[in-house]
């Protein structure tokens, strides 16, 4: 079995296109799986399998405490696995067809109020290179609402800096994001005087923000820095690498923009999802929606 799920990640990256983090997400759920079978005296013979042991695993997984949506996950990744095994011929029928998942209930994320993304945008305050490059990393985050991955892959030529605008590449299309007039300027200082100094020899790198060693930050990477930063800003909520971009859309939704345009700016593919985001007021995200109403930057 450990062979087959190598070869449907395999088809999941050449085929599907899939990011590095779901193909991980997907082999761990599925590794948790086959671990669940051989205890249960599974004999690796993938067409022994029946429905009931998939549910079985799944009511186990009840059983241990595993929350809604990670159940619901290790369902959606049984269900493509076996789905795969069927349309290769290896097992008959698909035993996980009729898998069902818990029901979640879609909850408000963790948001910042807007005096707690001020103070975390101000912690970067040192002239150092790391500090130039965090500051530029904290403000474009909130500014665009982009993705943790999409921010610590971003290369030179995404950016265009006199058009104010990033372009983020999804799997499925490229979205073209404005960005505010503090993130420009803190873009501006960062390039100008950090970027090289933190490339050291790799000087023909294309990566936007590299991390010290001058190569592609990790989200770990990126997730301690931010962590570090709202730790010293006195920030009690519990910060992840996603907070800033649930922070943006939410602000966005309650300043009154339009949803359609915010689904947009996120990538979200559908809009039940960006319905969630409902909060508060700020003029920085204000200019940020003007910018995709008319075109035109508004300085604060």
């Amino acid at each position: 079995m450990t062979k087959l799920i190598e070869e449907f990640i395999l088809q999941l990256h050449n085929e599907k296109n899939t990011s590095s983090n779901t193909e991980i997400s997907y082999k761990r759920d599925l590794k948790k799986l086959y671990d669940y079978l051989k205890k249960e005296n599974f004999n690796d013979d993938i067409k022994t399998l029946t429905e009931e042991d998939l549910e079985g695993y799944i009511l186990y997984l009840k059983d241990i405490g595993r929350a809604p949506t990670t159940i619901s996950r290790s369902v959606a990744s049984i269900k493509a696995f076996f789905g795969f095994l069927c349309d290769k011929g290896l097992i008959e029928d698909n035993i996980a067809l009729n898998l069902k998942s818990p029901k979640i209930i879609k909850k408000v994320p963790e948001i910042l109020s807007i005096r707690e993304v001020d103070a975390l945008l101000k912690q970067p305050s040192k002239n150092t290179p790391k500090e130039l490059r965090d500051k530029s990393m904290l403000e474009l985050l909130y500014a665009t609402g982009m993705r943790v991955t999409e921010l610590i892959t971003l290369k030179l030529d995404d950016v265009n800096i006199n058009m104010e605008y990033v372009v983020c590449h999804d799997r499925k299309k490229d979205r073209k994001i404005p960005f505010t007039l503090e993130a420009k300027e803190a873009m501006v200082a960062y390039l100008n005087n950090a970027r090289e100094s933190l490339l050291g020899a790799n000087k023909t790198s294309n990566v936007l923000y590299p991390n010290c060693s001058g190569k592609e930050m990790s989200r770990q990477g990126f997730w301690k820095l931010i962590k570090s930063y709202g730790k010293k800003a006195g920030i009690k909520t519990d910060l992840t690498p996603h907070t800033l971009r649930h922070s943006f859309a939410a602000h966005l939704v309650e300043n009154g923009a339009d949803l359609k345009d915010v689904q947009e700016m996120l990538g979200h593919s559908d809009i039940s999802t960006t319905q969630i985001y409902m909060t508060q007021t700020n003029r920085r995200v204000r200019e940020v929606y003007a910018h995709v109403k008319d075109g035109k930057t508004k300085i604060r």
